[in-house]
């Protein structure tokens, strides 16, 4: 009888062991670093906060850009990199001292001592913040929200601190002021936001205040006559209007302000910047829509009585995207640049074409689309 031959095993192939996968995404700073202290400290014993007062040179962020740093990681950001890192540490160590001093000041030279090549040189202000602050915290957050106080005067001296509200801002965001013995830092209590005011919650009108509120650089009034596509639980930053008629809102709306106008309506959108231009004290005008649309607003608002040269139309910079996404993107990029000036007409060769009012199927009008749907 024969003996069964056993079975031939064929060695396992050996994988590569997986790299375990368990970030987390940074978290922005939204709105000022006080609030942000508030919330941390209602469920957290301890908060360090690192604000950029001063610099030399190139630096990754401006002065008042602020980072909380706390046990589990950091909140905002002053400009990423090495000095970064470098102050998360020293956050994380005067989170670890409660017997150092609450306040340090750090002057960094980036090339020779962090190897950032910026070239620059920055002061970092740090601040040990605990439950005890809570009260003076509140104080600030609620003296800036109902205007009763526009900046604080944080004064370090023989190892206490002492705070001060003011009625007047500092002439700059932050301002460091050394005496002996003492050093003070006297900085804004409230971001001074723009005001900008978008007509439009479609799809591109959502994807730009989702993209901008983020970013907290703007005092948003978002204007729709549709309620149900305004989204709750946006930040301070924006402000919700459902209104069936946008246009009558314009009368609160203050001097200098952005407008962007994308709403679902063509008449709406008409009668949106011809109201807006009418004014004429608006810091920027942007209309959603094609060359052809450009075309025969201009040529309505001439026979209205009103110079569109102030109308930005196709507006964003330029892409090939057609994704709501990607516009809101593009319009975001133009809002951000130094100076939001009007992106006038130059009176390319369908412009000129179609201010007669042609209807839209001529060969200069075959511009892109880029109307909301």
């Amino acid at each position: 009888m024969s003996t069964p031959r056993p079975k031939s095993r064929r060695p396992k192939s050996r994988r590569p062991a997986a790299s375990v996968i368990g970030g987390a995404w940074l978290v922005p700073l939204a709105g000022h670093w006080i609030d942000a202290a508030l919330a941390h400290l209602a469920s957290h014993a301890l908060l360090v906060r690192v604000t950029v007062v001063s610099l030399r040179g190139s630096a990754p962020r401006e002065p008042g850009a602020s980072m909380l740093v706390h046990e589990h990681g950091t909140l905002g950001t002053i400009g990423g990199g090495r000095l970064e890192w470098h102050a998360a540490r020293a956050g994380r160590q005067m989170l670890g001292s409660r017997g150092s001093a609450p306040v340090q000041i750090v002057d960094l030279i980036l090339g020779p001592e962090l190897g950032q090549c910026c070239g620059g040189r920055v002061v970092l202000w740090f601040e040990r913040l605990t439950r005890e602050d809570i009260p003076w915290l509140q104080a600030a957050s609620d003296s800036a929200r109902i205007g009763s106080a526009a900046a604080i005067e944080t004064r370090f001296a023989d190892g206490a601190v002492t705070r001060t509200m003011r009625s007047l801002p500092p002439t700059a965001e932050v301002t460091l002021l050394r005496d002996t013995g003492a050093e003070s830092l006297l900085e804004s209590l409230g971001p001074q936001r723009p005001p900008l005011w978008i007509f439009g919650a479609g799809h591109v009108g959502q994807a730009l205040v989702r993209l901008l509120s983020e970013l907290a650089l703007f005092d948003i009034h978002w204007i729709d006559s549709r309620p149900e596509f305004l989204p709750r639980g946006l930040p301070d930053c924006v402000t919700t209007h459902a209104c069936a008629a946008p246009v009558d809102l314009l009368a609160a709306a203050a001097a200098d302000t952005r407008y962007v106008v994308l709403t679902h309506d063509h008449a709406l959108d008409y009668e949106l910047c011809r109201a807006i231009l009418r004014r004429g004290d608006a810091a920027w005008v942007g209309l959603i829509g094609s060359a052809s649309k450009s075309a025969r607003f201009r040529a309505r608002l001439r026979r209205d009585g009103i110079e569109p040269k102030g109308l930005t139309c196709p507006i964003g910079v330029e892409i090939s995207s057609k994704l709501p996404a990607a516009i809101a993107i593009a319009i975001a990029a133009q809002l951000l640049r130094p100076s939001a000036t009007p992106k006038v007409d130059t009176g390319t060769a369908g412009a000129r074409a179609c201010e007669g009012g042609c209807d839209g199927a001529c060969a200069s009008c075959g511009a892109p689309r880029r109307e909301d749907p």
